[in-house]
């Protein structure tokens, strides 16, 4: 087991240096890695066996194999309920008459390990985006102030060069903080399109499949649908035809099995649940990133809890002259400073930014 997620353990290191949020992570850590393990689980052979096992008469069977699972496999949507080994053989699995009963092809089970790797790779690009944008901004500016055991002189030289940066840059970083809230949009917009791209993928299944599994168990036996049967079936049926010993086409119906579906049922109820989660919470985080934006006295008070152990009047005087760009910088930095060193810079801060506006107080005529 561990052959097969080790690969993904470098997603799992925590960075020294914050850039994001906890709504963020679980996009481009989380989810990643739940997909890519998923990728690699429904590629092992040595926990599902061979994807796909054919029966037919005189058809050998590796033939059969290779023929059902290249041209898909299909099943009979009108023998989907019944008792099994009663009214029929299993779920979707029975006789039909070819032109007049519906049959429904499954094709998508064989693309299952590269759509998850796919969607994984999409859950990272706003992270690629804003690492891109971000240029290690941050992580220049903490500058081992994270760490509460620094050098006396070392502390006070770097918390000058991070004031004298804020000062010389105040009300210049809006662009920055507003980079960061697109990709917080792509957020939300991706994991709502990955949910329609799913239920695209798997002919319009998934968008009800994780409810669909839940209300199962509550209907009689003779006359539920398993969902999971219906989307993933285990067995189902393919038709093999060649030419016969005088030249006519002979038609060869097969049965065949398929472990791999076993683990493809369970993990698109698992990514149901969890895309609906996620798309949940990137939502509340959208409408609250809204009323940052819009709300200045929301600003000054997400500022004095970061800076709860700084006096209010320091964190007052600083948050009146900072925009959202320049707010966003500052509480970016209270997550990553260690809280005793960040209060100091905060009433350096003060100190420097009220001096200042002194100056240009006397300036004017």
């Amino acid at each position: 087991m561990f052959d097969v997620f080790g690969s993904v353990k470098g997603l799992l290191k925590i960075d020294q240096v914050c850039i994001d949020n906890n709504v963020f992570r679980m996009h481009y850590k989380a989810t990643v890695i739940i997909l890519i393990a998923f990728s690699l689980l429904v590629t092992s052979r040595q926990y599902i066996g061979d994807p796909i096992d054919c029966i037919v008469d005189e058809i050998p069977l590796g033939v059969m194999d290779t023929y059902c699972w290249i041209y898909s496999t299909f099943t009979v949507p009108e023998r989907l309920t019944g008792v099994t080994g009663r009214d029929v053989v299993q779920p979707g699995v029975g006789s039909h008459v070819e032109g007049e009963d519906e049959v429904k092809y499954h094709k998508y089970y064989q693309w299952v390990c590269f759509v998850l790797f796919f969607q994984a790779i999409l859950f990272y690009v706003p992270r690629y985006l804003w690492k891109s944008w971000e240029g290690g901004r941050l992580k220049m500016l903490v500058m081992d102030l994270n760490s509460p055991i620094v050098n006396d002189e070392c502390k006070k030289d770097r918390k000058r060069i991070l004031v004298q940066y804020f000062v010389d840059n105040l009300n210049r970083h809006n662009f920055y903080a507003f980079r960061f809230f697109l990709c917080e949009a792509l957020n939300f917009i991706n994991v709502i399109g990955q949910i329609y791209f799913v239920d695209f993928f798997l002919d319009g299944e998934f968008s009800t499949y994780g409810s669909d599994v839940l209300k199962f168990t509550e209907m009689e036996p003779d006359e539920r649908i398993d969902p999971m049967a219906r989307v993933f079936p285990k067995v189902t049926k393919c038709t093999f035809h060649k030419y016969g010993p005088s030249g006519s086409v002979q038609k060869f119906d097969g049965l065949c099995v398929l472990p791999l579906n076993i683990v493809n049922e369970k993990i698109y109820v698992f990514l149901w649940f969890w895309f609906i989660i996620l798309s949940i919470l990137s939502g509340i985080s959208l409408v609250y990133r809204i009323a940052v934006v819009m709300g200045p006295k929301l600003r000054h008070l997400l500022l004095r809890a970061r800076s709860r152990l700084a006096e209010v009047d320091e964190v007052e005087a600083v948050a009146k002259q900072c925009n959202i760009g320049d707010w966003f910088l500052l509480y970016q930095l209270g997550k990553n400073i260690d809280p005793l060193i960040y209060k100091e810079v905060i009433a350096d801060l003060s100190h420097e930014l009220g001096v200042n506006t002194s100056l240009k107080q006397r300036m004017e005529p």
